[in-house]
């Protein structure tokens, strides 16, 4: 086996599928009985959109989801104030979806799941990782407390209390507050539409927000109270407590699914690698769900290792593993500042982590590895888009746009005004990439820019460098 992958999150579906799209043996185990059926993690930025996408996986999850709904915020029945979370970007040439999307998380996993069974590969629930011992050839891991796994590379995507991470010593840096509690349910609500987000001062507390927003594609909504001041554990406490705080007795609540509490966390690993071993995801960095960071930045996690882990299981050099951490460890650490600004902005304005105005940060698309081990511009004077950043979208020709030519496991070289690899002529796209005639880019399988230069020798080198033979590169 070449890889084993321990938690079946949507960081770990996200690698094992890119793994099994390349070919890669994988395995993919959870210390869970059954498929969680809460709603954490609901949204799902425009960057992640873009990974579905490359799946084929974008059209089930727009047809499975919602744009987030309007906001609307009541003083018992009467409408005081309406509103939006964020303003709506309309698409365009090289954003194709520039809006956040509202998907649970369970359905986001559900959707994983499918697609990677697809390829012959099956999440195992019930299977907890024990122990493990690496040598410079491979991992010897512990599944269970008997079975034992010969693997190349594992890797860690098993939450921020999961085992791999304390197994390998690495510290959990940051901290976690205990003065913000906030209890979150999946519930069927009778009495209310389902075109707005809806909200309530809760009695004598003018500074927060109960929140009840409808989860779309589904017939649920999400209920988020913030700090309640009893416990409540079953659907007719937490009726009964929206009732009291909301003023609302008309409101039917039922058919709880999920119901937990929320403090918030905020913490990093200090390493994302030793050795063989790969932490990802929550298991890396745990994020307040305030902008809705986590589950995307753990995507982008796995989206990043899971080229480089099969091309150097191909036989490229094995130091391309480095750059896992040297480009996602700086990116995890400015999405937890953000995550902690917009927390302190949204707890000081109602309460609700989950209310915030989200602006272009939170979409994820200016995430950059400029500057990085694989980032090389040979540009005097390099244009708007630089090596290291997201490759944008652009019209190719014959109806065709450049995702459209990324999407699959390869590098592509785009050729603007040249005959080599991806030839590109629309002038939309040189405006977009912002490059004069005679230059390549070359754009990594996880949509990144490796190259821009006016020399091919300088695209001949770094697929060199990184173990990729002329059949692989795309450029179709």
């Amino acid at each position: 086996m070449d890889v084993l992958i321990v938690g079946a999150g949507p960081t770990g579906l996200t690698l094992a599928l890119d793994l099994a799209r390349r070919g890669v043996r994988c395995r993919i185990v959870d210390k869970a009985t059954e498929f969680p059926r809460g709603s954490r993690g609901r949204g799902m930025q425009p960057r992640t959109q873009e990974v579905m996408d490359d799946f084929g996986l974008i059209d089930a999850v727009h047809a499975h989801g919602s744009a987030y709904p309007p906001l609307r915020a009541y003083q018992g029945e009467q409408v005081v104030w309406e509103g939006t979370m964020t303003e709506r970007v309309e698409p365009s040439a090289d954003v194709p979806y520039p809006n956040p999307w509202m998907i649970p998380q369970w359905r986001t996993t559900q959707l994983l799941r499918d697609r990677l069974a697809e390829f012959g590969v099956k999440v195992e629930l019930g299977i907890e990782l024990t122990g493990f011992a690496q040598d410079d050839d491979g991992v010897t891991v512990t599944l269970n407390g008997s079975e034992q796994v010969r693997v190349a590379y594992l890797i860690g995507a098993d939450g921020g209390r999961g085992p791999t991470r304390k197994l390998l010593g690495v510290p959990f840096e940051g901290v976690t507050s205990d003065e913000i509690r906030v209890l979150v349910a999946d519930v069927r609500v009778d009495g209310l539409d389902r075109e707005h987000w809806h909200l309530w001062r809760p009695v004598g507390d003018p500074e927060a927000l109960i929140g009840l927003c409808p989860m779309g594609g589904t017939d649920y909504f999400q209920l988020t109270i913030p700090n309640p001041r009893r416990e409540l554990s079953t659907v007719e406490d937490v009726a009964g407590y929206v009732a009291e705080q909301t003023g609302r007795s008309d409101l039917r609540l039922h058919g709880l699914t999920w119901l937990t509490e929320w403090r918030p966390n905020t913490r990093m690993a200090t390493r994302f690698r030793v050795g063989r071993v790969f932490l990802a995801g929550d298991a890396a960095h745990v994020h307040p769900p305030a902008g809705g960071q986590g589950l995307n930045t753990g995507v982008q996690d796995a989206y990043n290792l899971g080229w480089k882990l099969a091309a150097v299981l191909a036989g490229a050099p094995a130091d391309l593993l480095d750059s896992y951490e040297q480009e996602r460890l700086p990116v995890a650490a400015h999405v937890l500042g953000l995550s902690d600004r917009l927390l302190a902005e949204a707890m000081s304005n109602g309460g609700d982590p989950s209310i915030i105005q989200r602006g272009k940060d939170e979409r994820q698309l200016g995430i950059t590895y400029r500057g990085g081990p694989l980032a090389v511009d040979e540009r005097a004077e390099p244009g708007a888009v630089h090596a290291g950043d997201r490759a944008p979208n652009a019209p190719v020709g014959d109806d065709r746009s450049m995702f459209d030519v990324f999407r699959g496991p390869q590098f592509t070289v785009l050729g603007f005004g040249t005959d080599t690899g991806t030839s590109v002529s629309d002038p939309e796209a040189f405006r977009i990439y912002d490059v004069t005639p005679g230059t390549f880019v070359l754009v990594r399988p996880d949509g990144y820019i490796g190259v821009i230069s006016a020399d091919h020798a300088a695209v001949d080198r770094y697929l060199a460098a990184v173990g990729v033979s002329v059949a692989a590169r795309g450029g179709r």
